[in-house]
Protein backbone atom coordinates (compact mmCIF):
# COMPACT_ATOMS: atom_id res chain seq x y z
CA UNK A 1 0.00 0.00 0.00
CA UNK A 2 0.91 3.61 -1.42
CA UNK A 3 2.42 5.49 1.67
CA UNK A 4 -0.16 8.56 0.59
CA UNK A 5 -2.67 6.04 0.56
CA UNK A 6 -1.46 5.08 3.79
CA UNK A 7 -1.85 8.45 5.45
CA UNK A 8 -5.31 9.10 4.06
CA UNK A 9 -6.46 6.37 5.49
CA UNK A 10 -5.01 6.99 8.83
CA UNK A 11 -6.37 10.80 8.81
CA UNK A 12 -10.16 9.09 8.16
CA UNK A 13 -9.88 6.63 10.21
CA UNK A 14 -8.62 8.98 13.41
CA UNK A 15 -10.76 11.86 12.19
CA UNK A 16 -14.14 9.11 12.28
CA UNK A 17 -12.72 7.88 15.67
CA UNK A 18 -11.92 11.45 17.30
CA UNK A 19 -15.27 13.20 16.38
CA UNK A 20 -17.57 10.23 17.62
CA UNK A 21 -16.71 11.15 21.48
CA UNK A 22 -18.64 14.64 20.72
CA UNK A 23 -21.03 13.02 18.47
CA UNK A 24 -21.40 10.01 21.11
CA UNK A 25 -21.83 13.20 23.90
CA UNK A 26 -24.91 14.84 21.67
CA UNK A 27 -26.53 11.32 21.51
CA UNK A 28 -26.56 11.03 25.54
CA UNK A 29 -29.43 13.75 25.33
CA UNK A 30 -31.64 11.44 23.86
CA UNK A 31 -30.39 8.00 25.04
CA UNK A 32 -29.01 6.24 27.89
CA UNK A 33 -25.42 5.61 27.37
CA UNK A 34 -25.01 1.84 27.02
CA UNK A 35 -28.09 1.19 24.96
CA UNK A 36 -26.78 4.06 22.78
CA UNK A 37 -23.87 2.67 21.75
CA UNK A 38 -25.36 -1.02 21.81
CA UNK A 39 -27.90 0.11 19.23
CA UNK A 40 -25.08 1.59 17.28
CA UNK A 41 -22.73 -1.67 17.05
CA UNK A 42 -25.49 -4.30 16.79
CA UNK A 43 -27.34 -2.14 13.51
CA UNK A 44 -23.81 -1.99 11.97
CA UNK A 45 -23.01 -5.33 12.86
CA UNK A 46 -26.14 -6.61 11.00
CA UNK A 47 -25.70 -4.29 8.28
CA UNK A 48 -22.35 -5.28 7.72
CA UNK A 49 -23.44 -9.24 8.50
CA UNK A 50 -25.41 -8.75 5.73
CA UNK A 51 -23.01 -7.08 3.19
CA UNK A 52 -20.44 -9.59 3.65
CA UNK A 53 -23.02 -12.63 3.31
CA UNK A 54 -24.06 -11.11 0.16
CA UNK A 55 -20.86 -10.51 -1.16
CA UNK A 56 -19.95 -14.12 0.00
CA UNK A 57 -16.97 -13.63 1.70
CA UNK A 58 -15.39 -16.50 3.11
CA UNK A 59 -16.31 -17.30 6.65
CA UNK A 60 -14.84 -19.18 9.64
CA UNK A 61 -15.67 -22.69 9.34
CA UNK A 62 -14.80 -24.07 12.85
CA UNK A 63 -16.34 -22.84 15.92
CA UNK A 64 -13.42 -21.93 17.83
CA UNK A 65 -12.49 -18.75 15.00
CA UNK A 66 -15.98 -17.97 15.85
CA UNK A 67 -15.41 -17.86 19.73
CA UNK A 68 -12.05 -15.75 19.23
CA UNK A 69 -13.94 -13.41 17.13
CA UNK A 70 -16.87 -12.89 19.63
CA UNK A 71 -14.09 -12.36 22.35
CA UNK A 72 -12.38 -9.84 20.20
CA UNK A 73 -15.79 -8.08 20.02
CA UNK A 74 -15.97 -8.13 23.73
CA UNK A 75 -12.80 -6.19 24.15
CA UNK A 76 -12.82 -4.35 20.89
CA UNK A 77 -16.30 -3.14 20.97
CA UNK A 78 -18.08 -3.53 24.44
CA UNK A 79 -15.28 -3.28 26.46
CA UNK A 80 -13.82 -0.20 25.03
CA UNK A 81 -16.98 1.44 23.56
CA UNK A 82 -18.73 0.96 26.55
CA UNK A 83 -16.63 2.37 29.19
CA UNK A 84 -16.28 5.36 26.84
CA UNK A 85 -20.10 6.58 26.61
CA UNK A 86 -20.80 5.96 30.36
CA UNK A 87 -17.84 7.99 31.32
CA UNK A 88 -18.97 10.78 29.02
CA UNK A 89 -21.81 11.47 31.52
CA UNK A 90 -18.97 12.48 33.81
CA UNK A 91 -16.54 14.01 31.42
CA UNK A 92 -15.85 15.81 28.24
CA UNK A 93 -15.71 14.41 24.67
CA UNK A 94 -12.01 15.72 24.54
CA UNK A 95 -11.10 14.49 28.23
CA UNK A 96 -12.69 10.67 27.36
CA UNK A 97 -10.77 10.70 23.66
CA UNK A 98 -7.43 11.71 25.16
CA UNK A 99 -7.42 8.77 28.04
CA UNK A 100 -8.77 6.26 25.82
CA UNK A 101 -6.22 7.00 23.13
CA UNK A 102 -3.25 6.21 25.63
CA UNK A 103 -3.71 2.92 24.49
CA UNK A 104 -0.69 2.88 22.09
CA UNK A 105 1.28 2.99 24.63
CA UNK A 106 -0.28 -0.03 26.34
CA UNK A 107 -0.09 -2.06 22.91
CA UNK A 108 3.80 -1.71 22.92
CA UNK A 109 4.05 -2.92 26.80
CA UNK A 110 1.52 -5.72 26.56
CA UNK A 111 3.09 -6.68 23.13
CA UNK A 112 6.39 -6.91 24.78
CA UNK A 113 5.31 -8.84 28.13
CA UNK A 114 2.76 -11.30 26.56
CA UNK A 115 3.79 -11.75 22.47
CA UNK A 116 7.44 -11.22 22.49
CA UNK A 117 7.37 -8.54 20.14
CA UNK A 118 10.48 -6.00 20.12
CA UNK A 119 10.79 -2.47 19.78
CA UNK A 120 13.69 -0.06 19.18
CA UNK A 121 14.80 2.41 21.78
CA UNK A 122 14.08 5.16 19.21
CA UNK A 123 10.64 3.43 19.34
CA UNK A 124 10.21 3.49 22.99
CA UNK A 125 11.11 7.15 23.26
CA UNK A 126 8.72 8.14 20.82
CA UNK A 127 5.52 6.04 22.66
CA UNK A 128 6.70 7.82 25.62
CA UNK A 129 6.90 10.89 23.79
CA UNK A 130 3.34 10.46 23.02
CA UNK A 131 1.97 9.55 26.26
CA UNK A 132 3.81 12.95 27.85
CA UNK A 133 2.02 14.55 24.64
CA UNK A 134 -1.20 13.32 25.77
CA UNK A 135 -0.74 14.30 29.26
CA UNK A 136 0.38 17.57 28.75
CA UNK A 137 -2.94 18.01 26.41
CA UNK A 138 -4.71 17.23 29.47
CA UNK A 139 -3.60 19.78 31.17
CA UNK A 140 -0.68 18.24 33.28
CA UNK A 141 -2.78 17.01 35.89
CA UNK A 142 -5.70 14.37 36.19
CA UNK A 143 -9.18 15.47 37.52
CA UNK A 144 -9.88 11.68 38.48
CA UNK A 145 -13.96 10.97 38.29
CA UNK A 146 -15.56 7.75 37.43
CA UNK A 147 -15.33 8.92 33.87
CA UNK A 148 -11.44 9.51 33.98
CA UNK A 149 -11.25 5.50 35.33
CA UNK A 150 -13.25 4.31 32.50
CA UNK A 151 -11.77 6.56 30.12
CA UNK A 152 -8.34 4.51 31.25
CA UNK A 153 -10.03 1.37 30.77
CA UNK A 154 -11.75 1.72 27.61
CA UNK A 155 -7.51 2.20 26.84
CA UNK A 156 -6.92 -0.76 28.46
CA UNK A 157 -9.40 -3.26 26.56
CA UNK A 158 -8.49 -1.34 23.05
CA UNK A 159 -5.27 -2.35 23.37
CA UNK A 160 -5.56 -6.26 24.27
CA UNK A 161 -8.46 -5.94 21.36
CA UNK A 162 -5.34 -4.87 19.05
CA UNK A 163 -3.35 -7.63 19.88
CA UNK A 164 -6.09 -10.12 19.57
CA UNK A 165 -6.51 -8.51 16.42
CA UNK A 166 -3.13 -8.92 14.77
CA UNK A 167 -2.61 -12.59 16.66
CA UNK A 168 -6.00 -14.00 15.75
CA UNK A 169 -7.47 -11.93 13.01
CA UNK A 170 -4.45 -12.88 10.24
CA UNK A 171 -6.94 -15.65 9.09
CA UNK A 172 -10.35 -14.36 9.43
CA UNK A 173 -11.52 -12.08 6.52
CA UNK A 174 -11.04 -8.19 6.99
CA UNK A 175 -14.90 -7.57 6.14
CA UNK A 176 -15.91 -11.04 8.32
CA UNK A 177 -14.18 -9.86 11.27
CA UNK A 178 -14.78 -6.68 11.23
CA UNK A 179 -19.21 -7.33 10.87
CA UNK A 180 -19.38 -10.12 13.52
CA UNK A 181 -16.72 -8.77 16.12
CA UNK A 182 -19.28 -5.45 16.48
CA UNK A 183 -22.57 -7.96 16.42
CA UNK A 184 -21.12 -9.42 19.35
CA UNK A 185 -19.71 -6.56 21.12
CA UNK A 186 -23.16 -4.71 20.37
CA UNK A 187 -25.35 -8.05 21.23
CA UNK A 188 -23.53 -8.29 24.96
CA UNK A 189 -23.61 -4.30 25.21
CA UNK A 190 -27.98 -4.90 24.91
CA UNK A 191 -27.04 -7.21 27.91
CA UNK A 192 -25.55 -5.04 29.70
CA UNK A 193 -27.93 -2.14 28.94
CA UNK A 194 -30.69 -4.33 30.25
CA UNK A 195 -28.60 -5.27 33.50
CA UNK A 196 -26.52 -2.24 34.39
CA UNK A 197 -29.40 0.71 33.37
CA UNK A 198 -32.78 1.73 33.04
CA UNK A 199 -32.72 2.35 29.20
CA UNK A 200 -34.55 4.75 26.76
CA UNK A 201 -33.99 5.92 23.37
CA UNK A 202 -36.00 9.13 22.30
CA UNK A 203 -36.98 8.88 18.64
CA UNK A 204 -36.85 12.03 16.27
CA UNK A 205 -34.65 13.67 13.47
CA UNK A 206 -31.70 14.39 15.55
CA UNK A 207 -31.36 11.57 17.26
CA UNK A 208 -31.86 8.86 14.25
CA UNK A 209 -28.60 10.84 12.69
CA UNK A 210 -26.85 10.95 15.19
CA UNK A 211 -27.18 6.63 15.36
CA UNK A 212 -27.26 6.65 11.66
CA UNK A 213 -23.51 8.30 11.68
CA UNK A 214 -22.24 6.56 14.82
CA UNK A 215 -23.43 3.22 13.32
CA UNK A 216 -22.15 3.77 9.53
CA UNK A 217 -19.45 6.35 9.27
CA UNK A 218 -18.05 5.71 13.18
CA UNK A 219 -18.60 2.20 13.20
CA UNK A 220 -18.68 0.21 9.67
CA UNK A 221 -15.75 2.43 7.76
CA UNK A 222 -13.79 3.57 10.78
CA UNK A 223 -13.69 -0.46 12.01
CA UNK A 224 -13.12 -1.69 8.42
CA UNK A 225 -10.41 0.61 7.53
CA UNK A 226 -8.34 0.32 11.19
CA UNK A 227 -8.41 -3.00 11.24
CA UNK A 228 -7.03 -3.15 7.58
CA UNK A 229 -4.60 -0.97 8.86
CA UNK A 230 -3.56 -3.07 11.81
CA UNK A 231 -3.20 -6.23 9.23
CA UNK A 232 -0.60 -4.68 7.35
CA UNK A 233 1.22 -3.22 9.62
CA UNK A 234 2.84 -3.48 12.85
CA UNK A 235 0.65 -3.12 15.87
CA UNK A 236 2.78 -0.86 17.62
CA UNK A 237 3.50 1.39 14.65
CA UNK A 238 0.06 1.67 13.69
CA UNK A 239 -1.54 1.99 16.82
CA UNK A 240 0.86 5.54 17.10
CA UNK A 241 -0.82 7.10 15.00
CA UNK A 242 -3.83 6.74 17.17
CA UNK A 243 -1.98 9.65 19.07
CA UNK A 244 -3.99 11.69 15.88
CA UNK A 245 -7.48 10.94 17.28
CA UNK A 246 -7.26 12.89 20.69
CA UNK A 247 -7.02 15.75 18.37
CA UNK A 248 -9.95 15.59 16.84
CA UNK A 249 -11.98 14.56 19.96
CA UNK A 250 -11.05 17.97 20.88
CA UNK A 251 -11.46 19.66 17.48
CA UNK A 252 -14.54 18.05 17.37
CA UNK A 253 -15.49 18.85 21.27
CA UNK A 254 -14.78 22.55 20.16
CA UNK A 255 -16.98 22.98 17.29
CA UNK A 256 -20.25 20.66 18.17
CA UNK A 257 -19.92 21.09 21.96
CA UNK A 258 -18.13 24.49 22.96
CA UNK A 259 -15.30 22.93 24.76
CA UNK A 260 -12.59 25.28 25.48
CA UNK A 261 -9.45 24.32 23.73
CA UNK A 262 -6.49 25.35 25.79
CA UNK A 263 -2.55 26.34 24.69
CA UNK A 264 -1.70 23.48 26.49
CA UNK A 265 -3.13 21.30 23.58
CA UNK A 266 -1.20 22.86 20.95
CA UNK A 267 2.20 22.28 23.22
CA UNK A 268 0.71 18.43 23.91
CA UNK A 269 0.17 18.29 20.07
CA UNK A 270 4.09 18.46 19.40
CA UNK A 271 5.07 15.92 21.28
CA UNK A 272 2.62 13.87 19.74
CA UNK A 273 3.59 14.15 16.49
CA UNK A 274 7.03 13.76 17.61
CA UNK A 275 6.50 10.66 18.97
CA UNK A 276 4.73 9.12 16.07
CA UNK A 277 7.39 10.34 14.11
CA UNK A 278 9.82 8.33 15.81
CA UNK A 279 7.69 5.43 16.11
CA UNK A 280 7.20 5.02 12.48
CA UNK A 281 10.23 6.67 11.21
CA UNK A 282 12.84 3.67 9.50
CA UNK A 283 16.36 4.74 8.99
CA UNK A 284 19.11 1.74 7.92
CA UNK A 285 21.39 2.36 10.59
CA UNK A 286 18.65 1.45 13.07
Amino acid sequence: MKKVHFGLLVLLTTALMGSSFAIGKMGLAYATPILLVALRFTIAGVIMSIVVYVWKRPHPNDWRTWIKIAVIGLFQTAGVMGCIFVSLRTITAGESSILTFINPLLVVVFGTLFLKLTYSIRQWVGVALGFIGVFITFGAHVDWKIGTLLGFLSAVSWAIGTLLIKSWGVTVDNWVLTAYQMLSGGVLLLLGSFLLEDPHFDINYASIFILAWLAIMASIVQFAGWFYLLRIGDPGKTSAFLFLAPFFGVLSGWALLDEAIRWYVIVGGLFIFVGIFLVNWTSRKL
